[in-house]
């Protein structure tokens, strides 16, 4: 399954992204947060992907933070949401309103969504109330968005074997010294922080 994508951004319009990864251009779906937060045509872009499989079709679902894919998520085991009705969820409200609107029981402000009724609303309270995290809790820690050179580190670090805890704590160790630059450099850099 696809659950990262990072390539060069092709199109983007409001429901859906190009990107090319590897001279193969991906069909993403996004939500209108999402395509608002899009670089500009041509520039590097880094999607976390939802793929959904069904018998005649194989669709990708693309986030720019992680919170927004697993909120995604959740809905989709709502029952009557679907991956479509999802994103239009996502796109209706900002993802931090609508877990305090789905925590706090506030069915009437999740009917404001255009596709949401009240059966809908109520089973989206009744099924996620106790599974999303609080807002600002300490269970939904916010990811701090990193450059693509530093998620290209972590993810060598992970592959030599070293725990994820780890690895970032050694990333931040190097951004907070303020070096920077190259892959080699901070790649370099997060090794040694890692041996102390």
């Amino acid at each position: 399954m696809i659950a990262h994508l990072r390539g060069k951004l092709l199109a983007k319009h409001p429901n859906q992204a190009i990107v090319e990864t590897a001279g193969v251009g991906y069909d993403v779906v996004i939500s209108v947060p999402t395509f608002s937060d899009l670089p500009a045509l041509g520039a590097e872009v880094a999607l976390h992907i939802h793929t959904h499989v069904r018998e005649d079709l194989i669709a990708l679902y693309g986030f720019l933070r992680p919170s927004e894919k697993l909120l995604f998520e959740k809905l989709i085991t709502v029952s009557g949401i679907g991956p479509k009705l999802a994103i239009t969820i996502l796109s209706g409200m900002a993802a931090d309103e609508m877990v305090g609107a789905i925590r706090g029981n506030d069915v009437a402000r999740l009917t404001r969504i255009p596709g949401i009724g009240k059966k809908t609303a109520e089973r989206m309270v009744l099924e996620l109330r106790d599974k999303l995290p609080e807002v600002g809790s300490a269970t939904a820690p916010a990811v701090p968005a990193m450059s693509v050179t530093e998620e290209d580190v972590l993810s060598a670090l992970l592959n030599l074997g070293y725990q994820r805890a780890a690895a970032e704590k050694a990333l931040a160790v190097v951004a907070k010294n303020g070096k920077g630059g190259s892959f080699d450099a901070m790649f370099r850099d997060a090794l040694a922080a890692l041996s102390k």
